[in-house]
């Protein structure tokens, strides 16, 4: 008889334990940080929908996002067997559609894998080491953690420098008040001339 309640004990515990593991890996099952994009002149989240991310030695046939998905966020994977990522931001609007305008996002890194969960395995995390970035069109960004796990967080911020028509008639205004001031000078210096042969 207490044979079969401890068989009966050990059933409920077994069941148990796999109710608790029904629920699965909750977590991301990769370590790959949440970048988000911000206007550089007001802080505000914006989305992009003419921007092509691509690694570096990786194929343009095969992006990681491709030009004409609007996107305001985006997870940039690192390579584990390798020290370094680089990211490439091309611009595809008509007007900005040039290599030389090109961004990239550069992260060097140690990884080490760990076991996150029964439900998760094994996965790698990463200590970043070095993080730098071009600014063309990205004003700036920010690492908001350096230690990459599988928790799923926005760790980067890029912020993009952003055009309005406000900005272009001012720079329009100028330019123009520029040229009247040339243009005053060049009278001046004709009237001088003038005066000065009258003299002779």
């Amino acid at each position: 008889m207490r044979n079969s309640r401890i068989g009966i004990f050990l059933i409920a515990l077994l069941m148990l334990a796999a109710a608790c593991n029904s629920s699965g890996c909750l977590e991301n099952r990769n370590s790959v940080p949440l970048a988000g994009f911000y206007d550089a002149s007001t802080g505000s989240a914006i989305t992009l929908d003419s921007v092509q991310i691509t690694g570096l030695g990786m194929s343009d046939d095969d992006p990681l996002s491709a030009a004409g998905t609007s996107i305001s966020t985006i997870y940039l994977p690192m390579r584990s067997t390798e020290q370094s990522t680089t990211w490439i931001f091309s611009y595809k609007w008509s007007y900005l559609d040039y290599p030389q305008l090109c961004d990239t996002l550069s992260f060097d890194y140690t990884s080490t894998p760990y076991f996150a969960s029964n439900d998760c395995g094994v996965i790698y995390k990463y200590l970043i080491t070095h993080f730098s970035y071009t600014t063309h069109l990205i004003d700036s960004a920010a690492l908001s953690d350096s230690l990459i796990t599988n928790v799923d967080k926005e760790q980067i911020q890029i912020y993009f420098r952003t055009a309005t028509d406000d900005d272009e008639g001012d720079e329009e205004v100028e330019d123009e008040s520029s040229e009247d001031e040339d243009d005053s000078t060049d009278e001046d210096e004709d009237s001088e001339d003038e005066e000065g042969g009258d003299d002779e």
